[in-house]
């Protein structure tokens, strides 16, 4: 089969179309014949290994020290279920599903097996292959942090990097709870995030949110650029400060707020869940949840589609179409 293939950490150019045997699945496992991938900001850290400090040694150790030890990137997908092994019940050839992969197994290539109790759904009906495989990283991580903030219908979210696979999501879930949204990001990403529903947006480039005179009952920063003192300053007295990608040392003054005062700092990893994956489904189905795609690329142009991520002009998702000879 096909399989994008990085062998070493470096640019987008460390990245090779290679064929490679076709996986078959443990007893356990499904085989998924994918049809289409995504390429977020994540898969081109670990492309390039541009992580923080605070996690460079935890996640190198986890991913490989000198070279990547999955050289598989990718970690969304939809496609077709083309086998499955002996033990599985939930999953039979022929179903059209879509998945989150996680770290272990890659999506950018023609077949993935993954366990059928991982994060697996089948695909919402009112979307394409390629729509669907933008849902499930951006989809799983903007609901966990939606719920931890547990927002009150007429409050009011700033979602800091709302432009993202994540905070296209974020904007569209907070909605539905009846938030007002603010959304702050690059220009050129504005007037689709107005397209999705926030309220208010915010060009970073040009104004500072912390100095517009408004407080917010929470703050979600996606982006992971936020200065926390001021933040503080523009958070409700009983607001919830919501971290996604957060550094040691914002982690520390978090607990500390969280301690000393009536404010919450939360920073927890998402869970991916099939039961989330499933909800997400129906809120799609119903109408409430739309993707945002920027671009498409075919598997080949893999190089074209990480230098335009990383580019970070990405409005929305950048999705990888994955050509089969059927």
């Amino acid at each position: 089969m096909k399989a994008v293939l990085c062998r070493k950490y470096g640019p987008p150019e460390v990245l090779s179309l290679e064929d490679i045997p076709k996986p078959q699945p443990q007893a356990n496992e499904v085989l998924i014949k994918t049809r289409a991938a995504t390429v977020f900001a994540g898969d081109c850290e670990l492309r390039a290994f541009r992580i923080s400090a605070t996690w460079w040694l935890p996640v190198r150790l986890m991913v490989g020290i000198t070279r990547p030890r999955q050289p598989i990137l990718g970690q969304e997908l939809a496609g077709e279920v083309e086998a499955v092994g002996s033990d599985v019940t939930k999953f039979a050839p022929g179903d059209k599903v879509f998945a989150a992969t996680g770290l272990p197994t890659g999506s950018y290539a023609q077949y993935t097996c993954l366990p059928q109790d991982g994060p697996i759904a089948p695909l919402p009906s009112s979307m394409s292959f390629e729509e669907a495989a933008t849902v499930p990283i951006g989809g799983l991580n903007a609901l966990h942090f939606i719920r931890r903030a547990q927002l009150q219908p007429g409050e009011r979210i700033l979602i800091i990097g709302a432009g993202s696979s994540i905070g296209t999501f974020a904007v569209q879930l907070a909605k539905n709870d009846g938030a007002m949204v603010s959304a702050v990001d690059h220009t050129a990403k504005l007037d689709h995030l107005r397209a999705i529903g926030a309220d208010n947006v915010i060009d970073y480039t040009s104004e500072d949110f912390t100095q517009l005179g408004k407080t917010y009952d929470v703050i979600l920063d996606i982006a992971g650029k936020s200065d926390y003192g001021a933040s503080l300053k523009v958070l409700a007295s009983e607001g919830r400060y919501l971290l996604a990608n957060p550094t040691a040392w914002p982690m520390l003054r978090g607990l500390w707020t969280s301690w000393t005062s009536a404010r919450h700092v939360i920073f927890a990893l998402a869970k991916e869940k099939a039961e989330d994956l499933v909800h997400l489904k129906h809120l799609i189905e119903q109408g409430k949840l739309k993707t945002v795609i920027d671009r498409r690329y075919p598997l080949e142009e893999i190089v074209q589609a990480h230098l335009y991520v990383d580019s970070g002009q990405k409005k929305g998702h950048v999705v990888l179409i994955v050509a089969h000879a059927d």
